[in-house]
């Protein structure tokens, strides 16, 4: 495997985590359900901005003890990815003014 390769492998295993894919690209189910996993303060997620603000709700979520690969993402990650995700997010700004005006703010799953 050639070292251009392993970047182009690490650089989409990164996307997994982008908070971006997550909201636009991605079910509403799987952001309602992070946002409830993580004990998320956050009721709702706009769709305009929702990877920054998917980010901001992460580290507004309750404190944990231990954060790793858990599917609970640590704070340098989520300050790294809030601002990948704004770059982002500005750029598809005209496609999720689009999904917020046709379908609303995303819901946080209520667990019971």
């Amino acid at each position: 495997m050639t070292l251009k390769s392993t970047l182009l492998f690490a650089a989409l295993i990164s996307l997994t985590g982008c908070g971006t894919l997550n909201t636009v690209f991605r079910d509403d189910s799987v952001t309602s359900n992070k946002l409830a996993r993580w004990h998320s303060h956050c009721d709702s997620l706009p769709r305009i901005y929702s990877g920054a603000a998917l980010d901001f709700c992460a580290l507004n979520a309750e404190p944990r003890d231990w954060v790793g690969f858990d599917g609970h993402p640590t704070a340098p990650l989520v300050a790294l990815d809030m601002a990948l995700s704004a770059v982002v997010d500005t750029a598809i700004l005209p496609y999720t003014v689009y999904l917020q005006n046709k379908y609303g703010d995303i819901p946080k799953t209520r667990l019971e």
